[in-house]
């Protein structure tokens, strides 16, 4: 009788070992991707804050009014800025670090670029989107 009590004894040791194995497993996995999730999070707004200093940072830099489109390298924050004109005196300039883009608009004035206090945007402003994309 002694025996029987000290196999079903030991066969809940081992039900239990695996149990916790699975439980542990499977909290694991949940870890592995919730880490995974904050990883993504974390690249996307440091991308997200470089593409925003680098179109302030473009917004300062001279540009010239003759090419209709130009890049700069920026190089402290891990971007490229570039202008694009049309043909209207109307500009776009486009940051971009990583996955993120930024746009602001700008006018050609008296050959003196300016821009708009509330003009840049995270989504492309014109309806030809060729003209958002980086030369």
């Amino acid at each position: 009788m002694n025996r029987e009590n000290g196999m079903s004894s030991l066969a809940l040791v081992l039900l239990t070992l695996i149990l916790g194995t699975l439980l542990l497993q499977g909290l694991n996995r949940q870890h592995q991707t919730t880490l995974a999730q904050v990883t993504l999070e974390q690249v996307a707004l440091r991308d997200s804050a470089r593409a925003q200093s680098a179109l302030q940072w473009g917004r300062m830099q001279p540009w010239e009014a003759n090419p209709k489109a130009q890049c700069q390298s920026a190089p402290a924050f891990a971007a490229t800025v570039c202008l694009r004109f049309t043909d209207d005196n109307t500009g776009l300039l486009i940051a971009r670090s990583g996955d993120i883009i930024y746009w602001q608009s700008a006018t050609l004035e008296q050959a003196a670029l300016r821009f708009p206090a509330h003009g840049w945007s995270d989504f492309c402003p014109r309806k030809e989107s060729a003209l958002c994309q980086i030369p």
